[in-house]
């Protein structure tokens, strides 16, 4: 069963995609924020993760990833970023994944329908094992 770790400070956001995605056979770990979801993922070396932005501070969710991404035990963890930053902040712009600043390998807007959330879960985890 693969494991996926989701890290949002939103308990409703962290129980509905846990239920989703437990539903759908994958075994769902969470944490409230990057600290612990770092921790957490060098603890129990999920098979993905889904990160939030703004949790405890604006970009948390950026430095996580990039902090993730610089640790050798965490670097091939293949990270989703689910976010309503660009809702939230107004911004005109989206997010695309890059290898410094963004280390991601999909930016997703929240909300995001359920469906399209196992897509690219699916997607992420199928690319990994290719």
């Amino acid at each position: 069963m693969q494991t996926v770790l989701i890290v949002d400070d939103d308990p409703e956001m962290v129980r509905s995609t846990a239920d989703l995605l437990e539903a759908k056979g994958f075994r769902v770990i969470s944490a409230a924020n990057g600290t612990e979801g770092y921790a957490c993922a060098r603890r129990e070396r999920p098979d993905l993760i889904i990160l939030d932005v703004m949790m405890t501070t604006e970009q948390e969710g950026f430095e996580t990833a990039r902090q993730l991404k610089a640790d050798p035990a965490t670097r091939d963890l293949p990270i989703i970023l689910l976010t309503g930053i660009r809702k939230a902040k107004h911004l005109p712009f989206g997010f695309e994944p890059d290898e410094t600043w963004l280390p991601v390998g999909v930016v997703l807007e929240k909300p995001i329908r359920p469906d399209d959330l196992v897509r690219h879960v699916r997607e992420t985890l199928n690319a990994k094992t290719n």
